[in-house]
């Protein structure tokens, strides 16, 4: 039987300053909610959602299939200068992988933190602000960053590009 493998791979920059701290790249967890989003909008006339936003969190959290946008089993982090969560602005599809390479995703930090990973979130009605979790949107995916935390510090920026693969397995 051939199976259907969907995962991303998360790249992060830290930047302070204008100098590039250090670069890597982590692997994810794709939630059970967001599975069943992927089988809902494709195959069922679920609701597509159109916009998806990176909610860093500042917790040592371990990434959970069972873990939601309702319950995410982690702290978010809010202390950036976005007013917003930052949106995740995606290319077109090509060759099973869709990705965020031409426009990262850039998080301006206002106070010293430790952030441990990030979330891939969307949907509801208010999937846009920091730290919502009553606006029944959808959490798709969980990166945690392997090797713990990272120190950002005022005006430190992660950039991370986010790239989701389909393939057979």
């Amino acid at each position: 039987m051939e199976k259907l493998t969907v995962g991303s791979v998360w790249t992060w920059e830290h930047w302070h300053r204008g100098v590039l701290l250090r670069r890597w790249s982590e692997h994810n967890l794709c939630t059970l909610e967001g599975r069943n989003h992927i089988l809902s909008a494709v195959f069922a006339a679920g609701t597509q959602i159109t916009a998806w936003y990176v909610a860093p969190f500042e917790d040592d959290h371990t990434p959970a299939s069972g873990d939601t946008y309702a319950v995410p089993g982690f702290t978010e982090c809010t202390a950036y200068d976005e007013a917003t969560r930052v949106q995740w602005q995606q290319g077109v599809a090509a060759a099973g992988v869709i990705t965020n390479t031409l426009i990262k995703a850039s998080l301006t930090f206002n106070d010293v933190k430790n952030i441990y990973g990030a979330a891939l979130v969307g949907g509801g009605t208010a999937a846009g602000t920091k730290d919502d979790q009553a606006g029944g949107g959808v959490l798709f995916c969980e990166s945690q960053f392997s090797g713990g935390a990272e120190a950002v510090m005022n005006g430190s920026v992660l950039k991370v590009t986010v790239e989701i693969t389909c393939s057979d397995a």
